[in-house]
């Protein structure tokens, strides 16, 4: 299980971890028992959200008992270690030149989701309860922010939240950054209004325009967004949302986002 451990979650991306987990809550009487480890703990979230097992299947070869793994991943989620992992990890990229800002690139994508707030029949799966994840990447298809919304919400609610959402990214020369120069989208996005906000933000809209533009020509610039959040739903635990809160899929969301950025940080 040790070379299964550091394939899941390799030294480098632990030692990138390890600082931001928040510390553990103390007994003020002292006593107890002693705190499971937080690496072990951590390797197992990433294996539930790796292979799509239920929680109740986490094999005990990690050293994790299933209600330890289950509320240490709760807690985390409340306190916003997902979101922070990701954002280092992003600053790693940027401090080395590796997040292309010279194009930003938006789409969705619908998942079955069985119960719980954000879901809504879903018109591609004959009006079934889903949700939709959706993604923001750089030109390179670098997942920089992520969201998700009922099924049967439109796509272009989700613009102004994801470019908003953009966090302030440490570069190789110069301020942070959180701006891309152009946004891609398909005819989806084709709203005046979303044309003239990005303007506004001196972004410039490359939105498919509706019976203009033909479908092949939009695909030479977001085949990268399709082939991430491909990337994305190789995380089992993904293609079907089973957690209750939006909150919970969204941790496993942007803890598989950061893993992505990882594979890419290595390379």
């Amino acid at each position: 299980m040790d070379e299964l451990s550091r394939r899941l979650v390799p030294d480098e991306l632990r030692t990138l971890v390890e600082p931001l987990i928040p510390p553990g809550k103390t007994r003020p009487q002292g006593g107890g028992m002693s705190r499971v480890d937080d690496r072990a703990v951590f390797t197992a979230i990433v294996f539930v959200l790796t292979s799509g097992c239920a929680w109740r299947h986490l094999p005990p070869s990690f050293g994790v008992t299933v209600p330890t793994a289950h509320r240490r991943f709760t807690e985390w989620s409340a306190a916003g270690l997902w979101r922070d992992v990701h954002r280092a990890v992003l600053d790693e990229l940027g401090s080395q030149g590796m997040i292309d800002w010279s194009r930003a690139v938006l789409d969705g994508a619908s998942v079955r989701a069985k119960r719980g707030g954000l879901t809504g029949p879903s018109p591609v799966d004959r009006g079934k309860p889903g949700s939709k994840i959706h993604v923001l990447s750089d030109r390179a298809g670098l997942p920089l922010t992520v969201g998700i919304s009922a099924a049967n919400t439109h796509d272009s609610h989700a613009l102004k939240p994801l470019v908003n959402a953009i966090p302030a990214i440490r570069s190789r020369r110069g301020p942070r950054r959180s701006k891309p120069a152009k946004l891609h989208a398909d005819k989806a996005y084709d709203i005046p209004a979303l044309r003239d906000w990005l303007r506004q933000r001196r972004i410039i809209p490359r939105i498919a325009r509706k019976g203009i533009e033909s479908t092949e020509k939009l695909g030479q610039h977001r085949w990268v967004i399709e082939r991430t959040i491909a990337w994305l739903t190789g995380h089992r635990r993904l293609t079907i949302r089973y957690e209750r809160k939006p909150s919970h899929y969204l941790a496993f969301l942007t803890l598989g986002a950061t893993i992505t950025y990882y594979k890419k940080l290595a390379k």
